[in-house]
């Protein structure tokens, strides 16, 4: 019997790959090196604590999302954060201050969170919860950005922080990129991933998947043109529709089995870079692992939600605790009731079914 992917499983045994790659180039880039060694010790202790956790009847999942502001320099086409309101232009209020942050983010280490994703908006506009991520050491932070504000400042705190690793949206090549994030955002973001291979600061790529780029974004003319940029990690976003009329971009069975199998080629081939998809991985791993299966998110204003595609809540970070806020009603029930084991259509069970989540919270 062919044995199931598990996805911690394959983000534990990537990073220790990154850390072989890492000591091996130690005489070229000995800061590199000498912070994934720790990393990984690091990564050990947070898995032993899950470990205990579990043992004691409580189980803490692997990652966080922190969406750390609403704002954003750029309006790109079919935002789901823009279409549920998480994203706008207005004026930010009543968002976490980056104390609050800090406190989150070591509350996390010591439950045993060893990855906390930090999206938005645009998180690079909120330096200072950056800089507050920067003294967590024992936790990796990838930071989902647009890549467009990443200048001197940012490569001077990359390169002191090797566990704030930048992870830059691309869709494709120039045309397909552009078309979604605006003209001129492909070449710019070109630029910035030279900056960042020339400054030996590890980084990645997140790539949202439509019928249109499938086949792009997998194939090797891609993923050669980032590997030579310097690219280590790839993560794969099944996009999802927020209008009638984007449904068609909206990865289906045939388009699901196809990245199924190709991933599978091109783990093997590619065997120094760590390749991620969402919620492919997800689905053979036992379903989707949003409402603390193996993550959950928190919303720039405090809320704890199920996933950054699910915006719902029945409780704030901002008056109870990290733990507690993991183990919320909403999330409770969507476990018990199997909601995240459920067959769906689209790229997010938890989004198609946003009427049983509604009715959850009643």
């Amino acid at each position: 019997m062919k044995k199931e992917f598990n996805l911690e499983q394959y983000m534990t045994k990537g990073v220790e790959n990154i850390v072989k790659g890492a000591l091996k180039a130690s005489f070229s880039n000995p800061r590199e090196s000498i912070f994934m060694a720790k990393y990984a010790i690091a990564s050990k202790k947070s898995s032993e604590l899950r470990r205990k956790s579990e043992k004691r009847g409580e189980h803490v999942p692997p990652f966080l999302i922190a969406s750390i502001t609403s704002q954003c320099n750029l309006h790109c086409a079919g935002c789901y954060a823009r279409a549920n309101h998480a994203c706008h232009d207005e004026k930010v209020i009543s968002q976490l201050s980056n104390q609050e942050w800090l406190s989150i983010f070591h509350e996390a280490k010591n439950m045993g969170i060893g990855f906390i994703l930090l999206a938005g908006g645009e998180p690079l506009i909120r330096k200072d919860v950056l800089d507050a991520a920067a003294t967590v050491s024992e936790i990796l932070f990838p930071i989902f950005t647009n890549g467009t504000l990443i200048q001197d400042t940012y490569i001077e705190l990359f390169d002191k922080n090797r566990n704030l690793l930048p992870v830059l949206s691309i869709e494709g090549k120039e045309e397909e990129t552009d078309k979604r994030r605006g003209n001129g955002v492909f070449q710019n973001l070109v630029n910035t991933m030279q900056l960042l291979k020339d400054n030996g600061i590890l980084f990645g790529a997140s790539v949202t998947v439509t019928t249109a780029n499938l086949k792009e974004v997998t194939s090797k003319d891609f993923l050669d043109y980032l590997y030579e940029l310097g690219c280590k990690v790839v993560i794969y976003v099944e996009f999802v529709p927020v209008t009638n009329e984007a449904k068609e971009l909206a990865p289906g069975d045939e388009e699901r089995e196809y990245l199924r199998k190709i991933l599978c080629e091109i783990r093997e081939n590619y065997e120094d870079m760590v390749f991620v998809s969402f919620p492919g991985d997800e689905k053979t791993s036992g379903g989707c692992l949003a409402a603390g299966r193996g993550f959950f998110h928190i919303s720039s204003n405090g809320s704890a939600e199920p996933c950054p595609f699910s915006p719902y809540s029945d409780i704030n970070v901002k008056d109870t605790s990290l733990r507690e806020a993991m183990n919320s009603r909403l999330f409770r029930r969507l476990q018990e009731e199997d909601v995240l084991l459920e067959e769906h259509a689209g790229g997010c069970v938890l989004f198609e079914r946003k009427e049983t989540v509604e009715k959850l919270l009643s």
